[in-house]
């Protein structure tokens, strides 16, 4: 005889082994039929507020829109449909902007600011020189390469975790080098102001989100065109893989020699100081420099407020086209940049410019954009973060209730450790300090 069926359970749950750690699987939750209920509705988009003045809207009237702006003769394609607040794609080399969506909508930037820093400090701080990490840079939140307190960094690896693990200890690390916070968040604020980025607020050098910081689709298209135009930069942020030093290794452990006396190779080395150190794989955390044709240059960041933002910049075919994203729900993907930046160089030398970025000093004695609420510069010797602006998105959608991937988990925190979990959770980090981590996340606490 044939076995009667059992009825489903409610809320049924499993428990999964992984690294030796039992995890709690959800699976769906059936009814008495066996029949799914549905899934909560997909989380909708803040609509921006319209507060720019097409009068004196920078880069042309028409950037003043808080929709998006073409102007395509027939038989081109509008763009791909984009799960963002905001976004632009811009000829890199003309500076012609091609197509945009509410390109100055004021928004929190994560940590696509470690762009703006990173224009300043490239310059200010000897890439060949080692410097010591302080207790004070290792505190940070969200996204971090594991400094340990007391060893010993050079420049050019402090600027490889800012720039391509999206490292905050690595940022604050930097600053500190320069001089300080307040110095480093003055000289960017009027780095932007000398670039025309009349938007952006720099409050934090990591990106992660403070009071009065912000920045637009339209000013990250102009910090990236500044900052693509540094050799230095471009070399970190096409560089895929590097090895970063970690924890010191016993001497002993250090001391592995052939029969004929030569050092074995190992995945050790000796820093300044002469000490030997564990080292560990850095990889990008920008995805799109690993899986688009033609890719650059890029930077991705989130944050509970932010969201997904980016920035990449390809070329193809003698075309250079920058994409700029805020506010975004496809959580660390690239996919999306990708088929923006496709429509580019497919359409792109068809598309009529509906703006254009405007020249490093262009706007130096030019006043701030009317009607933009907090569009006052802030005076070259800053020394807290910048009033805050008025909020471009409507409160109606607040952006707090759509702060949560679909996966339940902040995506970023998969790299946010760059390998420092696996090497240097006993000593950089310490198991104590993964953990706290994740207690930071599951309260909802900005990631990078």
């Amino acid at each position: 005889m044939p076995r009667t069926a059992r009825p489903r359970r409610h809320g049924v749950r499993a428990w999964a082994v992984a690294g030796g750690a039992a995890a709690l699987v959800i699976l769906p939750v059936a009814d008495a039929a066996g029949a799914t209920r549905p899934k909560p509705s997909s989380p909708t988009l803040p609509v921006p507020r319209s507060t720019v003045d097409p009068a004196t809207a920078v880069g042309g009237a028409r950037l003043a829109s808080m929709g998006v702006v073409t102007d395509l003769p027939k038989g081109v394609p509008a763009p791909p449909t984009m799960r963002d607040v905001a976004w632009v794609v811009a000829d890199l080399d003309t500076g012609e902007v091609i197509a945009a969506k509410a390109p100055h909508a004021r928004l929190a930037p994560a940590s696509t600011l470690k762009t703006l820093a990173s224009i300043v400090l490239l310059p200010r701080i000897d890439a060949s020189r080692s410097y010591a990490a302080a207790a004070s840079d290792t505190r940070a939140d969200g996204t971090r390469i594991g400094l340990v307190p007391g060893q010993v960094y050079t420049g050019r690896q402090l600027f490889q975790a800012l720039l391509m693990g999206s490292a905050n200890d690595a940022a604050y690390m930097l600053a500190r080098i320069n001089g300080g916070t307040a110095r480093t968040l003055a000289q960017m604020n009027a780095e932007a102001r000398e670039l025309g980025a009349l938007d952006t607020r720099a409050g934090d050098p990591s990106g992660l989100d403070a009071p009065g910081q912000t920045s637009s689709a339209y000013d990250l298209a102009l910090i990236a065109r500044k900052a693509m135009q540094s050799k230095a930069f471009r070399s970190y942020v096409q560089t895929r893989r590097v090895h970063f030093p970690g924890m010191p290794v016993p001497k002993k452990a250090a001391k592995h020699t052939s029969a004929s006396g030569t050092p074995k190779p190992g995945p050790t080395l000796v820093d300044a100081k002469g000490i030997h150190r564990q080292t560990y794989d850095l990889t990008t955390h920008t995805t799109i420099m690993l899986n688009y044709p033609g890719a650059i240059g890029g930077k991705d960041g989130y944050t509970s407020k932010a969201n997904r933002t980016y920035i990449a910049v390809a070329r193809r075919g003698g075309h250079t086209y920058v994409v700029t994203e805020m506010w975004g729900l496809d959580f660390q993907q690239w996919r999306p940049t990708a088929k923006l930046l496709d429509w580019a160089f497919a359409y792109g030398s068809k598309a009529r410019p509906v703006g254009r970025l405007v020249e490093p000093g262009e706007l130096s004695a030019t006043p701030s954009p009317a009607g933009q609420a907090g569009a006052t510069s802030p005076a070259d010797t800053v020394t807290t973060p910048p009033p805050e602006p008025t909020d471009t998105l409507l409160a109606a959608a607040a952006p707090q209730a759509l702060t949560t991937p679909a996966s339940g988990r902040d995506d970023n925190l998969v790299p946010a450790l760059l390998g420092a979990a696996v090497l240097a959770a006993g000593g950089a980090l310490g198991v104590g300090g993964v953990l706290r981590a994740r207690r930071r996340e599951a309260r909802g606490e900005p990631r990078h």
